[in-house]
């Protein structure tokens, strides 16, 4: 994996400083390890001291001159919640662009943006909620149905890429900086087996067999964890298996500590604790504990060091009982106050930032299904027309920030092309069309039809918009749809109508001046499906059931739209020479630009690497377990080179139960080329050779 290391100075602002104290204590010693600190400021607390510190709003500490804190922070596609802040392009375009090095520049960019807001919140006195370092972000749950409204905030459908983009995103907020000093605190969420419905998020029982869950659902958050010092991880709202993920000691203890040895701050979602005791009239609840001192003892008494929430009193009458000792809450408290030490006193320096632009990025995102030669538009009178024309709220998608301005779609179009005001005195007609942030989302108070706590009831494009299409194609014009999304969209009873169809995300505050660029041929940077669309809402299992089975590229039978890795280009691409050293576990080959529609001097596509296993019964397809996106001049050719981990060539035991490691005469098929369709795959086969 690429590390990109900046550096941008900054004044130290930090949290343990001397306020009106001539003495100083030796936790505010810089000069000690954090650790001999730590230990000397936890043994100069008092048990309610110590537990107050334990919620996501820790309160000042006057006597010893600490400052408040809260550790609910939001940098989902920038920083977020915070008033003015850049705004990326949602993650789930991020992974459309199958680029992990402009995802982690993009998260160094955010780290740095968050320090300037971090350094202007504390001279203001603002120790509130979203102004500080800890970010609960990346969103690394399988986007396993599209119905799922908060798909839009994940990396799509595939554990690979799902790992790839979350690892990158990682690094990028915590390790900008050259010297080695932190930056900013991920948190990798929701642990685990958490992807809708949302309606019922706070009662939903997951129901997953140990195949399902160690293959599909864990090893996102095995492989980061494994391959970084991420600092925290969130449990999620629903339950596992029986049992509320934040009291589930299988999820905490047996695998998360004991099995990753992951050493970081656990924290629940906000309010998640509630669920396992409150009997609400209004929420549907688990309901597992009957009293919250039971739920906090359950949580914090295994390995949960931080609440979101507000379950102070429920801690406190788990210790006074004798739930939990002290010793435990000081275990934890360790954890929660050395984080917070190295990050607010650590010297980052972001002075030589990638240069990566929101515009930039959405370029590299947007996804071509279907061009019929329509596309690039050159010299063509154009009519827009469609419900996100000229949404402003639609391109910054949800948990976003603010941005100084938003390009709609009508502002970048009218700026790039002279406008026709009818249908009629156009050339080309575009329809930009799709959902909105409003309709699908986290838990929203929505329910029409198609649509229901944010999640989507069918996954159809909504039956008004059908309609209009059908009557603008009546024009006899050529229609361009510009689909505007965070989920996958059945087009199947729109694909005649159209000429030319562009999936463009939310794609981030400069949206619509980068739809306007790849229209016009401007770039050629488009990226490739990171989730299958079906043909209709028939195509999907039932929702609530996690079993893998039919679901995703992985295990569907059927034959969708478009599937997953798929998307066109101006640039026609040939992959020749392809060579496999078995050996390295690596896969060479050229690429050939062999002509271009667009007017720029090269083109991008994604090499992607799938494996089969030809003894796997489980009805395992494929699985991507290499990727390279790739600059080819037209007329010219360029090189990749992808390893491949053998971490990806694991095979579940059903008999142990386990994840294994291949051994010596394994035989696998390697497929390589440009979607996940085997017919854009060429087949290696080979035996594995024990290293």
């Amino acid at each position: 994996m690429h590390r990109l290391f900046i550096l941008f100075a900054l004044t130290v602002f930090s949290l343990f400083p001397i306020i009106g104290f001539s003495q100083q204590y030796p936790f505010q010693d810089t000069t000690l390890d954090i650790e001999t600190r730590v230990s000397d400021l936890i043994g100069r607390l008092t048990i309610d001291e110590k537990l107050s510190l334990l919620e996501h709003q820790n309160p000042a500490i006057s006597r010893l001159g600490l400052k408040p804190y809260s550790w609910w922070n939001e940098a989902l596609h920038g920083v977020g919640r915070n008033g003015t802040a850049t705004v990326w392009p949602m993650p789930i375009a991020l992974a459309a662009s199958f680029d992990y090095i402009m995802v982690e520049h993009i998260f160094v960019r955010v780290a740095a943006e968050a320090h300037k807001k971090y350094r202007e919140a504390q001279a203001q006195g603002n120790y509130g909620d979203y102004a500080g370092l800890t970010f609960f972000t990346p969103n690394i749950n399988i986007f396993r149905d599209p119905r799922w409204g908060r798909g839009m905030e994940t990396y799509g459908e595939d554990p690979f890429l799902t790992a790839t983009m979350g690892l990158a995103c990682v690094y990028g907020l915590q390790h900008g900086s050259i010297d080695g000093s932190i930056t900013a605190a991920a948190c990798l969420k929701h642990f685990a087996v958490h992807s809708g419905p949302e309606g019922t998020r706070h009662q939903f029982d997951a129901n997953v067999s140990q195949r399902d869950l160690w293959t599909t659902y864990l090893p996102a958050f095995e492989y980061i964890i494994g391959f970084s010092d991420v600092k925290q991880v969130m449990c999620g709202y629903n339950r596992l298996n029986g049992t509320p993920c934040c009291t589930n000691r299988e999820l905490l203890v047996d695998i998360l500590r004991n099995k990753w040895k992951y050493d970081g701050i656990i924290v629940t979602d906000c309010w998640a604790l509630n669920d396992c005791w409150e009997r609400d009239t209004v929420i549907l609840r688990h309901k597992t504990h009957a009293t919250a001192a039971l739920a906090a003892s359950d949580a914090f008494g295994s390995e949960v060091d931080l609440e979101c929430g507000s379950g102070l009193q429920a801690l406190k009458t788990a210790v006074d009982s004798g739930y939990i000792p002290e010793s435990k809450i000081d275990e934890h408290l360790r954890r929660v106050l050395s984080l917070r030490m190295e990050l607010t006193e650590s010297n980052p320096d972001f002075n030589y930032l990638p240069q990566i632009t929101p515009h930039d990025a959405a370029e590299e995102t947007f996804v071509l299904l279907k061009n019929d030669g329509i596309l690039p538009i050159d010299g063509k009178r154009i009519f827009l027309v469609g419900p996100n024309a000229s949404d402003t709220l639609m391109p910054l998608g949800n948990y976003n920030g603010t941005p100084l301005h938003t390009s709609t779609i009508e502002e970048g179009l009218s700026q790039r092309f002279a406008i026709a005001e009818t249908a009629t005195d156009a050339d080309i007609i575009v329809y930009a069309g799709g959902l909105n942030p409003q309709l699908e989302g986290e838990e929203l108070p929505i329910d029409i039809p198609g649509f229901h706590k944010g999640d989507r009831t069918r996954i159809e494009l909504p039956e008004n918009q059908v309609e209009e299409i059908r009557q603008l194609k009546k024009l006899g014009k050529p229609l361009v749809l510009l689909l505007c999304t965070g989920s996958a969209i059945a087009l199947e009873n729109i694909i005649n109508e159209t000429n030319a169809i562009m999936v463009c995300w939310y794609g981030g505050e400069d949206m619509g001046k980068a739809v306007a660029s790849a229209l016009a041929g401007e770039s050629d940077n488009f990226g490739r499906l990171p989730v299958t669309f079906y043909k209709s809402t028939s195509q999907l299992p039932d929702f609530d059931d996690y079993d893998m089975q039919g679901r995703t590229y992985r295990y569907m039978k059927q034959k969708p739209l478009f599937p997953f890795g798929y998307g066109l280009s101006y640039s026609d691409f040939k992959i020749e020479k392809i060579s496999v050293d078995y050996r390295e576990m690596r896969v060479k080959g050229t690429v050939s630009n062999i002509g271009s529609k667009a007017k720029c001097k090269s083109g991008k596509t994604v090499i992607q690497v799938y494996l089969k296993n030809p003894n796997d019964k489980s009805g395992l397809q494929k699985s991507l377990v290499g990727m390279q996106k790739i600059e080819v001049p037209v007329g010219g050719t360029s090189t990749f080179d992808i390893k491949i981990d053998k971490f990806w060539l694991r095979q579940f035991n059903e008999t142990t139960g386990e994840m294994e490691e291949p051994k010596h005469g394994d035989k696998f098929i390697l497929q390589v080329g440009f979607s996940s369709d085997d017919k854009n795959l060429d087949n290696f086969k080979f035996k594995y050779l024990v290293q």
